[in-house]
């Protein structure tokens, strides 16, 4: 007997596909905001060790400030864009669990689908011995024996 095939298997493995694609992408963007918030560590670390000297001519000072100004800055800037790729890595996550789902769903549907042909092989040969043991019987009325004990009525 041909066993019938799960006709949304394309469907299934086009899922998969777009599961794994998902699952690169999350991992991407997670490197990619775990890089950006070791950046903005680094700036707000060098930040923190930066001090000025108690005694600079006026130039100096200005310059100094100005350097401290732009190091705040970069630090800012560095950890904003941590915050926004922690949120864009956050989004793809949950771009990766809902193509995880879909898989799922269609993995439930084959499985479903292994379960009912099962269902309807085990049928089958069920109602083949069911044929066999009653067509045995149909015979055994005709030539006067008895199926269960093996004897004849004549006896």
């Amino acid at each position: 007997m041909k066993r019938a095939v799960f006709r949304l298997q394309p469907v299934l493995e086009l899922r998969r596909t777009e599961e794994r694609a998902a699952a690169a992408a999350a991992a991407q963007a997670a490197n990619t905001a775990a890089d950006a918030d070791r950046r903005a560590t680094d700036y707000e670390t060098a930040l923190a060790g930066a001090s000025l000297p108690r005694m600079l001519p006026a130039r100096d000072f200005v310059l100094a400030m100005t350097l401290l100004r732009t190091a705040a800055t970069d630090a800012s800037d560095a950890r904003s864009l941590a915050t926004a790729q922690a949120e864009q890595a956050e989004l793809v996550r949950a771009q990766w669990t809902a193509a995880a789902q879909r898989t799922k769903g269609m993995e439930k549907l084959r499985e479903r689908h292994q379960v009912a042909l099962q269902h309807a092989e085990d049928a089958a040969e069920e109602r083949a011995v069911d044929d066999l043991v009653t067509g045995r019987a149909g015979r055994a009325k005709t030539t006067g024996t008895d199926v269960a004990e093996g004897v004849s009525w004549t006896e």
